[in-house]
């Protein structure tokens, strides 16, 4: 997982967690059925390898979720507003700004990737 492929999210200081896609995927569900709006932008590598959701700045001084990075970006990036582009180059949008206007809550991120490692442990335990 390379956390510094998001570095320059497309929000004015948002900080990127970045996850491997399976557990972002299954948490990015749980967030929109649980409530719709709780999950802010996300994007996505092109090799499909790792998800990033935009959190808000100062979330990755205290991230310390397993198998997840957080990664500070200064204020560098594009700011919270649609955008067409990609943010990073070899990146795209799966929510992009627009549909998900504002940062994941890491409280509630936090909570629904560990619902996600449960679930995906139990599918492959299954197996």
């Amino acid at each position: 997982m390379d956390a510094r492929r998001f570095s320059d999210p497309p929000c004015d200081a948002c900080d990127v967690v970045t996850v491997p896609t399976r557990q972002g995927l299954e948490a990015v569900d749980i967030l929109r059925r649980g409530a719709g709006d709780a999950v802010g932008p996300v994007i996505h590598d092109d090799g499909c390898d790792t998800l990033g959701f935009l959190v808000p700045p100062g979330t990755a001084a205290a991230w310390d979720v397993p198998g997840s990075t957080c990664t500070e970006t200064d204020g560098r990036g594009l700011g919270l507003a649609p955008a067409p582009e990609p943010p990073v180059e070899g990146s795209d949008w799966l929510l992009p700004p627009g549909e998900a206007d504002l940062a994941t809550d890491p409280a509630v991120l936090r909570a629904a990737l560990g619902e996600a490692a449960r679930l995906i442990e139990a599918a492959d335990s299954c197996s």
